[in-house]
């Protein structure tokens, strides 16, 4: 049986899990279990083919996507050079500069890798 850590709000041991929250009976704290990825262990991001990326990789975008503020958006090709993984908004795991864009945060389902 893996023993569950305190509660951080009120030091409770009595706490169990509900869903994937930890839940405290004694002061209805909740919060987010520790994960693999908190614990030190490198999440491993992979492109829209299961190619594992890393920082400084050059990718291609597979489908074209609209862009706030572009009238053209990014087209279906488009070369990225230099990328940088990073534990972004949503479900947003690139940061790159693109040309003629600028800076952005990108989907690793949508690149593949050069």
């Amino acid at each position: 049986m893996s023993q569950l850590p305190p509660c951080p709000a009120c030091a409770s041991e009595y706490t169990y899990e509900m869903g994937a929250l930890l839940t405290c009976p004694e002061c209805a704290h909740e919060w987010q279990a520790e994960s693999a990825t908190d614990a030190g262990e490198e999440q491993v991001i992979r492109d829209a083919v299961g190619n594992v990326l890393a920082d400084g990789d050059t990718v291609t975008v597979i489908k074209s996507l609209k862009v706030k503020g572009s009238p053209t958006g990014i087209k279906a090709g488009t070369k990225v050079r230099n990328i940088r993984l990073v534990d972004g908004v949503g479900d947003h795991d690139i940061d790159c500069k693109v040309d003629g864009i600028g800076p952005m945060q990108l989907k690793s389902s949508v690149v593949k890798k050069v």
